[in-house]
């Protein structure tokens, strides 16, 4: 079967030598902010558009050629992912989980899920974060062999997030969590990326005044040691943070309106796989099988067709 998509064909072409395999993406939390319709459902399992919201940060990280994937959730939650998502052997990867008690910060992922990392490098998304458009900065930085990589995005309302403030030549000089007052306009995505000295780094950290093992903190282990590395994200990237209704509500317009003007699924699990060459089609075809008539199986039938 040929690879038909060209933004696919790169992708592959540029995670060959990729140093890091693993991945934790962090479906915690409450959902306070989306009550209460986290009352029916957990947070990443509410639909953003046509799918639910687990489904976009599981597609970045598997665009970015990951396979080994470390899924942290409430013990609540828990069973509804797992039963959503499996094993992910249908997906061509690897998925295990983990139970985080309580939300005691984003840092508390590489704890909890220690024993998964083991001594490698890791990449962390959390579960209500969306990314669209070329993923060539998130490829390149997975080649990351020492130190740590975030992101900067500019925002309009910086208040809500970590922010990162850079000097005139472009380089990081300071991170600050939900500050009052911020020193630029740059958020922090929830998109990580970390090297296998990463759980050892966490072990160190205090919790905050609100009782969190802040990722802020964590950077700024990597900062003061000169090993943090801040890519700027330009016009090209659309970041959506689903963890409010106006945003959750934004975001699926958003996903909507793209996907009718392209007539391609964004964030299509199946065919993520098939085009990342983590499964072939005959492997979707019987994935095709099993699923009701709709939608969803008319367009995994006209990518199979299409190939």
């Amino acid at each position: 079967m040929r690879m038909p998509a060209v933004r696919f064909d790169r992708a592959l072409n540029s995670v060959r030598n990729v140093p890091m395999t693993k991945a934790i993406l962090l479906a915690g939390g409450a959902g306070t902010r989306l009550f209460p319709l986290t009352t029916i459902v957990c947070k990443q399992l509410l639909p953003v558009y046509d799918k639910p919201m687990i489904c976009y940060p599981l597609a970045t990280l598997m665009l970015g050629g990951l396979r080994e994937i470390l899924i942290i959730s409430t013990p609540k939650d828990l069973p509804m992912l797992r039963e959503f998502l499996g094993d992910g052997s249908r997906f061509g990867i690897e998925l295990k989980y983990a139970e985080q008690p309580k939300p005691e910060g984003i840092a508390q992922a590489f704890l909890i899920g220690a024993k998964f990392v083991g001594g490698a490098g890791v990449s962390l998304i959390l579960g209500d974060n969306i990314f669209y458009g070329k993923l060539d900065f998130y490829r390149e930085a997975l080649a990351l062999k020492q130190g740590a990589c975030i992101f900067g995005y500019q925002v309009r309302d910086p208040q809500r997030y970590g922010v990162v403030e850079f000097d005139r030549d472009g380089k990081a000089i300071s991170l600050e969590e939900k500050p009052k007052h911020p020193r630029s306009q740059f958020a922090v995505p929830g998109l990580y990326i970390f090297d296998d000295r990463v759980v050892e780094f966490c072990r160190e950290l205090k919790p905050s005044a609100r009782g969190e093992i802040e990722i802020t903190d964590l950077n700024l282990q990597y900062l003061k040691r000169g090993e943090l590395r801040v890519k700027q994200l330009g016009r090209g990237i659309a970041w959506l943070d689903t963890g409010t209704p106006t945003s959750l509500l934004e975001a699926s317009n958003y996903i909507a309106t793209i996907e009718h003007r392209q007539g391609m699924k964004i964030a299509c699990l199946e065919e993520i796989a098939l085009r990342m060459g983590f499964i072939d089609a005959r492997k979707l075809m019987a994935l095709i099988d099993r699923l009701p008539k709709g939608e969803y199986r008319e367009y995994l039938q006209r990518v199979v067709d299409e190939g």
